[in-house]
């Protein structure tokens, strides 16, 4: 697997859809994103060999392979459609890395993508995000070493554990905490070729910034990670691993707006919202 340094790969949806699960690949070589050829795309195969969750669809007129798109014309969604969602527990600084590394399980069904309304439930309590530098899987891989770790990534994004507190404390396995419903937004692209050893991450929580922090704050790094959550399991195409949180969060409640910043890759951004499924009737 290889991937060109320095590029943006999306998962984007034409508007309007001709399908309610239409999605294609699209990638940017400018430098510039807000410039107006880094909101120009070709659209491109999959990235994800093999994994057919992560197919195009049917090609359609404007939209085969080598077509130019304009960011207007589509939806950015989730970058990738993961087999495993896995987070890092406890991965800040030293005082994380003198335990063992520890991965936590997040259900696939619990990622939206930018611009999707986290929700919460009445009953949820406590809520925070929590900005992550994630790791987009390329390949089929299991048993990696330190040397050949980075082979297995095809690039970085942003993803937001957001976590229930107070669920936490009563689910030592932290099910119910992590992977309710929209509960892990990941986007809005993916950055390939990025330097991830110190990266600036943060929030921003209803306009303002919140104390940022950086990937060089991790207690495990992402070569290490990939190495111990592959000594167990089999990381497949288009997987996410958010690798941990090492900034300010604070509480979310409906009517809140949250932005999660990366350098290198850019913003994230999602509305708060109260849980929709409590107000359809049974």
């Amino acid at each position: 697997m290889t991937a060109s340094p320095s590029r943006r790969l999306a998962r984007v949806r034409p508007a309007p859809a001709a399908a309610p699960d239409e999605h294609f690949f699209v990638a940017n070589d400018a430098p510039d994103f807000d410039s107006p050829a880094g909101r120009s795309w070709t659209v491109i195969g999959s990235p994800f060999a093999g994994s057919r969750a992560n197919a195009n669809s049917p090609a359609r007129p404007g939209w085969e392979n080598g077509s130019v798109v304009e960011q207007g014309t589509f939806t950015f969604l989730a970058p990738s459609v993961p087999v495993n969602v896995l987070g890092m527990a406890h991965n800040t600084g030293q005082p994380g890395r003198d335990l063992p590394p520890q991965a936590f399980h997040k259900a696939a069904s619990s990622v939206v993508g930018p611009g999707d309304a986290i929700e919460l439930s009445s009953t949820v309590g406590y809520v925070d995000p929590e900005a992550e530098l994630t790791v987009v899987v390329g390949r089929t891989a299991r048993g990696l070493t330190l040397d050949t770790a980075r082979s297995a990534v095809l690039g970085f994004t942003i993803g937001n554990d957001v976590s229930a507190r107070d669920l936490q404390k009563s689910d030592e396995l932290w099910i119910s905490a992590k992977s309710q419903d929209t509960f892990t937004p990941v986007g809005p692209w993916i950055v390939t070729g990025l330097d991830d050893s110190d990266l600036s991450i943060g929030i921003v929580h209803n306009g303002v910034g919140l104390r940022p922090a950086s990937s060089a704050d991790l207690g495990w790094k992402v070569d290490e990670i990939l190495v111990y959550l592959s000594s167990f399991m089999t990381l497949h195409p288009g997987d996410l691993v958010l690798t941990g949180f090492p900034a300010e969060c604070a509480r979310i409640q409906p009517g809140d707006t949250v932005v999660c910043r990366v350098e290198g890759i850019g913003e994230l951004a999602n509305p708060v919202e109260r849980a929709t499924w409590e107000e359809t009737p049974a």
